[in-house]
């Protein structure tokens, strides 16, 4: 009886690991939820997989370019070049943080993501017909980690990547971390071969090794890129690319002035353009091509997340130290009459660092909000729990006396007085000056409308623009006293909070704003503790956004409140269109439409 019994005790002491350590093998992740698509999926719903594969298609960009490494820490990479590489996975364009296979089958994964082994398919090659291996992989996660950008060495710190044989990798956290994981997915994969012996750090001049749906076939160094289709990309018939890709060639003409480019567009030198001036669109889309319907307009609502516009505050100088400081120079921007006189009414002012979602701070702070603030209340904006977030209204007239003399009884009480037509700090005698950054080439008639309003409360502001590569360099410096940012739309608050907000990614170019907050750091921090808890999450992002915007830490500006394309008619496009982008990929050239057009306009 005693034999037996210790028969049993030891049979299941041998089952109990067994069922604790389950392994689960999956084609696809969700960082919330489930995927939308299922295992057996032929192609995304806002693809047409009949799409003809031909024709060209001629894009602009405003600025230079000068190499080919888009993760060189210097220079300024070309336009498209972070698309050449494929990753392990992809995402879909019409759901936010999901993960579909493509140079991956599938994976296998404890429950606690502690780890991940990822199968390769057999049949992912190189554009010069090299297979892609586990080693490439291994390969370029060592490049990023000792040679890439500082800030995903901070995020993947402890982390490991190894080739486990020829088709098969292996990741392993210090910690289990779904988010974390899940991001490494859709890392680019670098041909090591290619690669080994240069400097990833360092910028390219001529055009690397790659494995996406496009090489880079003609260019000329800050005028043109063009991309041509690899005809036999293998992965072309894939669920996740059948029906996209459809351009035999991608050209990108470069210019200097927007302006400049929106004439090329009317003539005729490219064919698609977003318009992000609603000046331009309310009086200028006019004349003998649009009369004709040779080139169509369109607008689409925004109804998802949205990118929105602000001017960050460089928060690392002295000038901006005092919220009090910030808060009036953010009541001297006067969107209400920026808005009627230059904008034609086309911008809705921005309110949220998750414009446009649920996690948007709206109205009073609810009861699972102030139990995160509570703790708090002492080192926290009163107003968090006081006031509705709205930013300071004008009354459109273009002088709105009642604002400025709010900023001006603010910058008095921070210390700041007027004497002799200059504001000046009351204990050290210094002006207030400062300089705002901006790129050349864009859209910056609101700044001199700011510079005037700030120069009534006695602060002098320089405007300085320069071209793109110069503006780019400054920003990855932190070498600015103001600069415009452009805040990527955010379905959710992501582990990438901790990229744009926390105090251990100063150096990376994402914290415009260089906020050193512990406040910001605690409720980052919790968010990404929490990711995948939509629960949990809804509360921490709305007590971070009224965190955020009741410290002022960068003036709301605006966000599109519909997206505006012109195109010349010669293409088209799935019925479906993606909620989160505009879906260039899954375009086709349209030979019936393009026969119509003038012959030098096909």
């Amino acid at each position: 009886m005693l034999l037996r019994l210790v028969t049993v005790l030891l049979v299941c002491s041998a089952i109990a690991p067994l069922h604790a350590a389950i392994i689960n093998e999956s084609y696809a992740f969700a960082k919330l939820g489930d995927p939308k698509y299922a295992v057996n999926f032929t192609h995304y719903d806002y693809a047409n997989p009949a799409a003809p594969k031909g024709g060209k298609i001629t894009l602009a960009v405003v600025g230079t370019y000068d190499n080919f490494n888009r993760y060189a820490s210097r220079g300024n990479p070309g336009v498209g070049t972070d698309t050449l590489y494929d990753g392990l996975f992809t995402t879909s364009d019409d759901e936010p943080g999901s993960y579909y296979p493509l140079i991956a089958e599938s994976a296998r994964y404890p429950a606690d993501f502690h780890w991940m082994e990822v199968a390769i398919n057999p049949h992912a090659q190189f554009q010069n017909g090299t297979p892609i291996t586990a080693q490439d992989v291994a390969f370029t996660f060592q490049k990023f980690m000792t040679e890439g950008v500082p800030q995903f060495r901070a995020a993947y710190r402890g982390v490991t990547v190894s080739a486990l044989n020829r088709l098969t990798v292996r990741i392993e956290m210090p910690k289990p971390d779904k988010d974390r994981l899940l991001s490494w997915l859709t890392l680019p994969v670098l041909p090591e071969a290619f690669w080994h012996n240069k400097k990833f750090n360092e910028p390219l001049g001529y055009p690397p090794l790659a494995s996406g749906p496009y090489r880079v076939t003609s260019y000329k160094s800050g005028q043109f890129i063009q991309y041509s289709r690899v005809k036999n990309y293998w992965a072309a018939n894939l669920p996740v690319n059948r029906g996209r890709f459809n351009f035999d060639t991608i050209r990108y003409d470069y210019y200097l002035d927007d302006n400049v480019a929106f004439e090329a567009f009317k003539a005729g030198a490219y064919d698609l353009r977003e318009e992000s001036s609603a000046k331009k669109w309310a009086t200028q889309y006019r004349g003998r091509n649009f009369d004709s319907h040779a080139i169509v307009k369109s607008t689409t609502p925004n109804t998802v997340s949205t990118d929105t516009r602000w001017l960050a505050f460089n928060n690392e100088k002295a000038l901006f130290a005092d919220r009090r400081v910030r808060e009036a120079l953010t009541l001297a921007f006067d969107f209400e009459w920026m808005n009627k006189a230059l904008f034609y009414g086309a911008y809705t002012r921005t309110s949220s660092y998750f414009q446009n979602t649920d996690y948007a701070a709206q109205g009073y702070p609810k009861a699972d909000e102030l139990v995160l603030l509570a703790p708090y209340k002492a080192q926290l904006p009163p107003e968090i729990f006081t006031h509705e977030y709205a930013p300071p209204r004008s009354s459109g007239s273009g002088f709105d006396r009642g604002n400025l003399l709010k900023a001006m009884q603010l910058l008095n009480d921070a210390g700041w007085h007027v004497k002799n037509q200059q504001l000046v700090n009351d204990k050290t005698g210094q002006p207030f000056r400062f300089e705002l950054l901006m790129r050349s080439g864009s859209q910056n008639d609101w700044a001199l409308p700011f510079q005037h309003s700030l120069a009534r409360l006695g602060i002098q502001v320089t405007l300085r623009q320069t071209d793109s590569s110069q503006f780019l360099r400054r920003l990855r410096e932190g070498d600015y006293d103001m600069i415009p940012s452009l805040y990527q739309a955010m379905p959710w608050p992501s582990a990438d909070m901790q990229i744009i907000w926390q105090s251990d990614y100063i150096d990376s170019s994402w914290n415009t704003a260089r906020v050193k907050d512990p406040l910001v750091d605690h409720f980052v921090k919790a968010i990404v503790a929490h990711q995948g808890d939509e629960k949990a999450l809804r509360p921490l992002g709305k007590a971070l956004d009224r965190l955020l915007l009741w410290n002022a830490y960068m003036i709301p500006m605006w966000y599109n409140a519909e997206q505006r394309l012109a195109c010349w008619d010669k293409f088209s496009h799935p019925a479906i269109k993606p909620a989160f982008t505009t879906g260039l990929e899954n375009w086709w050239y349209d030979v019936n439409k393009a026969g119509r057009l003038p012959a030098d306009r096909r």
